[in-house]
């Protein structure tokens, strides 16, 4: 067991034993007796010393949680949190609990609930992965490199563009756990999806030359087009993905050069491609001479995800991926594979763009990918979609959304009257971020009334389940005035 234990002060009449219990450890956290990284003691245990039930324990722990105090990581228990970097614990991390619910209620920290924090809305708007361990993970990473005084200075050194061998090696691993089975030497090592996707586009197209991407996509296609002067257009999708009747309509009037998809969980609507359409898609594509290049960033946290789109086509496929939705942001490091025609090409980009991607991030993706760390990582982060798509299905359950059980993404179609700007509108006054599907239309087409929904946008589960009871009873209560005269 912990260390430090509380002591519970005497409680005034009505007052519930976990609101002491909270106290006591926000006390202990601010005042330097607990410090960040270190573990709570398991329920089970702590319960005992304190002579209360486990579920007492579990609803101080909730509420620590709640207000940005402890991070509960799933199968291995409760860790006092990281400060802010202005060192703010409370109340800067703590915002006001929905009306009526139970949070609302009362708070470790007094008697009155905490006023919201100003700048501090729920965003779930951003698709940023769950906390599990690897912040944990990296700092044992870092004390290993630091031990091998060799391999250290060599990674302070100039490296091949396309990134070390076992680094291109450990990335072509990563890419067999989505289906994609080639050589080393067709794996480039980039710094995240959107560098590689950057590098992909200026070796592959022109400025002037057409590339077409599902009518709802990544939105950081339309930024690169932009930039380099493609014309981009949007292909029609319905609740599966691309239409390839679409395509086919769009390749004869129109002589593209490429197509950007994201055919598995598809970003936002989270549809994933049949075999039938992908066979047709790949088709088309071979008959029109289309470069495909396949995002396959979501497939990451499929345990079975479907043979890529592009393993159809061995000559026309180009294939980006990174750990950064399943993993780590922060790490930037993604990997690219190509048809060896297309190598030397984006390899001169990169090159071009930022001689070599950072080796420091890349031996430490690739330490975790060989170890088999990055399976633990990812199974921690599934486990938590898991929980939090079940906390959206209990909280949402009289509300029509379309998503895939390992996704971390809802898709929000918004019934009449609501229009989607008034609906993000309200619910940000209400402290929740929501993405309306503006963000992500290609070209001028028109955007349907739909918000998408990132389940690892909340700091907590219970976070979480306050910012979907807060845009539940947003939907409830309509467009504000609505009805007046």
């Amino acid at each position: 067991m912990n260390g430090w234990l509380p002591t519970l002060p005497a409680l005034p009449r009505g007052e519930p034993k976990y609101r002491a219990i909270a106290y006591a450890y926000a006390q202990a956290i601010n005042g330097g007796q607990m410090l960040p990284g270190e573990k709570l003691p398991a329920h089970r245990l702590l319960a005992k010393k304190l002579n209360v039930t486990t579920g007492t324990v579990s609803r101080a722990y909730t509420e620590l949680e709640r207000c940005g105090m402890v991070v509960a990581r799933v199968g291995d228990g409760t860790y006092v949190a990281e400060p802010d970097a202005d060192g703010a614990r409370l109340p800067a991390r703590t915002r006001q609990a929905p009306e009526h619910s139970e949070a609302a209620a009362s708070t470790p920290l007094g008697s009155a609930p905490p006023a919201p924090a100003p700048g501090r809305p729920v965003d779930l708007g951003q698709n940023v992965p769950m906390p599990t361990d690897e912040a944990l993970l990296l700092t044992q990473t870092l004390r290993e490199l630091a031990a091998d005084e060799r391999l250290a200075g060599e990674l302070l050194l100039y490296q091949p563009e396309g990134g070390r061998r076992s680094h291109r090696e450990a990335g072509a691993r990563w890419l067999a756990r989505m289906g994609c089975t080639v050589p080393a030497e067709r794996v480039l090592v980039t710094q995240g999806a959107q560098h590689g996707l950057a590098c992909v586009l200026r070796a592959v197209l022109r400025p002037g030359d057409t590339i077409f991407a599902e009518a709802l996509s990544y939105p950081g296609i339309v930024a690169l087009a932009r930039q380099l002067r493609l014309n981009l257009v949007g292909i029609e999708i319905d609740e599966e993905g691309i239409v390839p009747a679409a395509l086919e309509r769009a390749c004869a009037l129109l002589a593209p050069r490429a197509l950007f998809c994201v055919p598995t969980l598809h970003n936002p609507t989270t549809a994933t491609l049949s075999e039938a359409r992908r066979a047709a898609i790949a088709e088309i594509a071979v008959r029109h001479h289309l470069v495909v290049i396949e995002d396959l960033v979501p497939a990451a946290l499929l345990d079975a995800p479907p043979a890529p789109l592009t393993a159809r086509l061995p000559e026309h496929g180009i294939v980006i991926s990174s750990l950064s939705k399943a993993v780590a942001p922060g790490l930037r490091v993604g990997y690219v594979q190509a048809p060896q025609d297309w190598v030397g090409k984006i390899l001169a980009v990169i090159r071009s763009d930022c001689w070599m991607t950072s080796p420091l991030s890349a031996e430490i993706a690739a330490r975790w990918i060989v170890n088999g760390e990055i399976d633990r990582l990812v199974a921690q982060q599934r486990a938590c979609v898991d929980v939090r798509q079940a906390i959206a299905a209990e909280v949402l359950s009289g509300w029509t959304y379309r998503t895939d059980p390992a996704s971390p993404h809802l898709w929000l179609p918004l019934a009449e009257p609501w229009r989607a700007a008034e609906f993000a509108a309200a619910l940000r006054q209400a402290g929740v971020l929501a993405k309306t599907a503006d963000s992500f239309v290609i070209g001028r087409g028109s955007a349907p009334h739909a918000v998408r929904l990132s389940l690892g946008g909340a700091r907590s589960h219970e976070t979480l389940r306050d910012a979907l009871e807060v845009l539940a009873r947003t939907l409830r209560n309509g467009p504000e005035g609505l009805y007046s005269a």
